[in-house]
């Protein structure tokens, strides 16, 4: 199976950037599923942080009156970002290295494994900004935003999205058959209840939220809690670097591990 370029060759942008437009003519047969990344946090926001906020009222602890809705909705936005990401570079990817056999031709080309793998992150970066903006404008509508600060929750979320997509980008060279999504979802969903998506922090025992805050969830919804709110002091640069360092640190590793299981 040729690999294209050789392994050690620089990624050059330019080639990167083919694998995000042939997303883009995929995906623009195939439409209903952004949709439905864009859909699902509104419904979301809906049911819990309407309907439960009609019950909870304010949230306390936050330095300011903040309503759930308000609460929930940065939280939502930051989830969305992860699922699209993670999706993108598990789900998607992994069909098209096992079932579809997409990279074996892509890689005859002068695509490396490297400008490949960089491509299918910068397609997961478009995803979660449409995503985002969307979500944004819908929410500001309605009240639940502070703009125009709450513009950095775009940069928030390419930097989520970034995190996660290296993430997903790891993890899909660990997976051994289509079964093993199980156990992604075993890991996402506890995260997705636990990292203050509906409670505050300050509701867990010390120990719950020492695990809590390790969190790559925790430190993505409080970013762009703090965009939306205008709150949280120093805090987003912690973030920043955690999820900076994070992806930096997956995709050096997942890239490495692509080359050896993509070479013939």
């Amino acid at each position: 199976m040729p690999t294209g370029a050789p392994a050690g060759n620089p990624v050059r942008p330019g080639r990167a950037w083919t694998m995000v437009e042939r997303n883009l003519m995929i995906y623009r047969h195939t439409w209903p599923v952004l949709l439905a990344e864009i859909f699902e946090p509104m419904l979301y926001l809906l049911a819990f942080g309407v309907g439960v906020g009609l019950l909870v009222g304010d949230v306390p602890g936050l330095g300011a009156s903040v309503s759930y809705p308000q609460f929930v909705a940065p939280a939502l936005l930051a989830t969305a970002a992860m699922n699209g990401a993670m999706n993108e570079t598990t789900f998607n990817m992994y069909g098209k290295l096992t079932t579809d056999k997409t990279y074996e031709s892509i890689l005859t080309t002068p695509m490396s494994v490297r400008s490949v793998a960089l491509g299918e992150v910068f397609w997961a970066l478009v995803r979660g900004a449409i995503v985002a903006t969307v979500f944004l404008v819908v929410v500001s509508i309605f009240g639940l935003a502070e703009l125009p600060g709450a513009l950095l929750v775009i940069p928030s979320a390419l930097l989520i999205g970034f995190a996660f997509a290296a993430m997903g980008l790891l993890t899909v060279t660990f997976l051994r058959s289509w079964q093993d999504f199980q156990l992604i979802q075993l890991v996402m969903l506890p995260m997705f209840l636990f990292a203050t998506t509906f409670f505050p922090l300050s509701v867990y025992p010390r120990a719950v939220q020492v695990f809590v805050e390790v969190l790559p969830l925790y430190h993505s919804v409080e970013l762009v809690r703090a965009a939306f709110l205008g709150t949280g002091g120093g805090y987003p640069a912690i973030a920043v670097i955690y999820l900076a360092v994070l992806g930096v640190v997956a995709l050096a590793i997942a890239v490495r591990r692509l080359e050896d299981t993509l070479r013939p």
